[in-house]
């Protein structure tokens, strides 16, 4: 765990493990945690490669964001902390927010991934304005928010120690970053953006996902030309704690083809 100082402005947060000469894998989280819920997978992909997550500004061990910060600004924030780290090429693997901020980096930097791998995410929510408006308005009680959220976000019944992780993830986050957070993602479209997207691409989604249902995985798989969908069996929304050994058996294979 620490942080890097960036020339974006701020001091970003980040946990890694391993290294060698692979390329390095990146991992960007949703809009209710932060970059601890990538444990698992810090732990299996370091066995082969160096493997960090970043919190994005005002999230986690970051420095504070202003109200005007965009997902452009998370995009260039993680860019710049990867440069600070010396990485300048990376696979980039973002889940719901962290999937429009990996677009938004592939579009700002292209060059700079080696693969995209988007999960439980999209271009565009059809119902992200409602969503947007009524995460906002439920945000100055980040606890409550995240106990009513919480059986919505994971598949029934849910394992009782994640349900736990996740309250306790979403409960500490900042009020303000939140509804940042927030605004990034569900107001979101980025059709134009995912549909330029030149590198390799997976898009992963839970098959019992209902806040970005598998519907809209397979509208981005179409929209990214040449892509691979995969749909993770008895996960919800946040694959990657539910079904961790299925999330990184996926992304490992894939991954392993573009190194």
């Amino acid at each position: 765990m620490g942080r890097v100082q960036t020339s974006a402005g701020y001091s970003i947060g980040y946990d890694q493990a391993g290294g060698g000469d692979a390329t390095p894998i990146v991992f960007l989280h949703g809009v209710g945690s932060d970059k601890s819920v990538w444990h698992l997978q810090l732990r299996h992909f370091a066995a082969e490669r160096r493997a960090i997550a970043f919190d994005y500004p005002g999230y986690g061990d970051s420095d504070p964001a202003p109200r005007s910060t965009t997902r452009d600004d998370y995009a260039t924030a993680i860019l710049s902390a990867l440069t600070a780290l010396g990485v300048e090429r990376a696979h980039v693997c973002g889940l719901s927010l962290g999937g429009v901020v990996a677009i938004a980096l592939h579009h700002a930097a292209p060059e700079r991934c080696a693969s995209l791998i988007l999960a439980d995410t999209f271009a565009r929510h059809p119902d992200g304005t409602a969503i947007y408006e009524r995460s906002v308005a439920a945000s100055e009680d980040m606890r409550a928010l995240a106990e009513g959220r919480a059986d919505v976000l994971l598949a029934q019944p849910a394992d009782p120690a994640i349900r736990e992780e996740v309250v306790e993830t979403m409960a500490r986050i900042d009020p303000a970053a939140f509804c940042i957070g927030a605004e990034a993602v569900w107001l979101a479209d980025q059709a134009g953006r995912a549909a330029a997207i030149q590198a390799p691409a997976l898009i992963l989604c839970g098959a019992e996902d209902k806040v970005t249902p598998p519907e809209l995985s397979r509208e981005l798989a179409h929209i990214v030309g040449g892509s691979r969908y995969d749909a993770i069996e008895h996960a919800g929304h946040l694959t990657n704690l539910e079904q961790p050994h299925a999330f990184n058996r996926i992304v490992d294979e894939f991954i392993r083809g573009f190194d």
